[in-house]
This record gives C-alpha cells, sequence and structure tokens, in this order.
C-alpha cells in the first residue's frame, strides 16, 4: 500500500472531489471555468517572463543610481 500524503488522495476522493464540482458549477459552466483558469495561468506565466526579463535591467539601474 502506497503512502501518500492526505492532500493527493486517490481515484475515490477525486471522484467525489469532480462530482461536487460539477453538482456546484453544472454541466455548462465546466467548460466556461476551465478556459478562464487556463488563461489565467498562461497570463500568470506570461507575467513571470517578463518580470524576469526586466529584472536585470533593474539592478543595473540600481547599480547606477548608488555610484
Amino acid at each position: 500500500m502506497l503512502n501518500l500524503p492526505i492532500a493527493f488522495g486517490g481515484v475515490p476522493e477525486w471522484t467525489i472531489i469532480l462530482l461536487v464540482v460539477l453538482l456546484l458549477f453544472g454541466g455548462r459552466k465546466l467548460p466556461q471555468l476551465a478556459r478562464s483558469m487556463g488563461s489565467s495561468i498562461t497570463q500568470f506565466k506570461k507575467g513571470l517572463k517578463e518580470e524576469v526579463k526586466d529584472e536585470p535591467e533593474e539592478i543595473e539601474e540600481s547599480k547606477d543610481e548608488d555610484a
């Protein structure tokens, strides 16, 4: 028997979670919810990439101001 952390759960737990989500949001809202979550994740990753690109410039600017 695998001793997985409680947070991951097994097949029965995921089945119950999916049924509860289906009951709460309904069949018509699930595709819209999935699309909005996907676009949110995409925007978040894009924001992280832009922040990493901007970060070296900010470090150089702060060095120039200190000098």
